[in-house]
């Protein structure tokens, strides 16, 4: 079977430092190509990877059988649906669109062409993140909280909510699995309406779920908590564990194999959307689960304006 073609779209910072390594790491398949519309910067990093820069996005299409979509937020409705109206699968840095309205069109139209389209919320393929789902079968509380140094601005609320606290949401809900429902919470905001705080309660039946991000905490930290029936398991920055039971305290060391790229969830992520398309098997973060977080920090910044 021939190797399947991957191509870039987007040659900025997350694409550079998450997803290129891995991508470039081909094995079960071959990087293509890439375009990005900064032609020279684009030259330099092509260069350094060695595969040719596309003259325009049909161009790329027309190489590759699937493609990676890491451009600017605004643009995914317009790059992700001329993608897919070439015939190109597409795994595209969350969120799927700026509007919702379009991230709906965007699956309808994945769907009509029979194409994979996929959201990458890496965070979903962190090994520890994995583990500490298969073990809260009987969680009675998770709370995730993701933290900022000192990042107030310059960008609005609806912004930050989406470009960064999307994934805390997003994460939390996907973790304690079934329908959480939102019962509560606050958007702290500046004078001048950017992102303060965001602390907010959502619950099932067995279960309390918390996410909070401070935007100036004076730390970069990311950390999970769940509580369990015999067991206190805390996550921190996506590599430590530390687990409390009746008989003691267990710390696990960092494993010295494995990259921050596998940790953090991109390895897991890119090799999914991968498999998907070669075995034509349905995405963990495609349809309605590509949205559903979205939905939710949407209600959250629609009711923030009413007040």
């Amino acid at each position: 079977m021939a190797k399947l073609r991957i191509g870039v779209v987007g040659l900025g910072g997350i694409a550079q430092k998450a997803w290129l390594p891995v991508i470039s790491a081909a094995s079960d398949w071959t990087f293509q190509a890439a375009w990005s519309p900064g032609r020279e910067k684009a030259l330099r990093i092509c260069e350094a990877y060695r595969i040719p820069l596309a003259d325009s996005l049909a161009h790329l299409a027309s190489q590759c059988d699937a493609v990676f979509v890491h451009s600017a937020t605004a643009t995914h409705y317009a790059v992700v649906s001329e993608l897919l109206n070439l015939g190109v699968h597409v795994c595209v840095d969350k969120p799927l669109a700026d509007k919702l309205c379009d991230a709906v069109r965007l699956i309808e139209l994945a769907e009509k062409k029979k194409l994979t389209l996929m959201v990458g919320f890496n965070r979903r393929f962190a090994p520890l993140y994995r583990e500490l789902k298969a073990n809260l079968s009987e969680g009675a509380s998770l709370r995730m909280d993701k933290h900022r140094a000192d990042s107030v601005g310059p960008n609005d609320l609806r912004f930050t909510l989406l470009d960064d606290y999307l994934h805390v949401v997003d994460t939390a809900l996907w973790l304690a699995g079934g329908t959480p429902q939102l019962s509560g919470g606050l958007l702290q905001t500046t004078d001048q309406g950017e992102m303060f705080y965001a602390e907010h309660h959502f619950s099932l039946p067995q279960m309390q779920i918390t996410t909070s991000m401070h935007r100036r905490a004076g730390s970069q930290r990311e950390w999970v908590q769940a509580v369990t029936d015999g067991g206190l398991i805390d996550i921190t920055d996506m590599r430590g564990w530390r687990e409390e039971r009746g008989h003691g305290v267990l710390e696990r060391p960092i494993p010295g194999w494995q990259s921050t790229l596998e940790q953090r969830g991109f390895a897991g992520c890119a090799r999914h959307f991968i498999e998907c398309v070669q075995n034509q098997t349905v995405p963990e973060t495609s349809g309605e689960q590509a949205i559903a977080a979205q939905r939710i920090v949407e209600k959250l910044w629609q009711e923030a304006n009413r007040e």
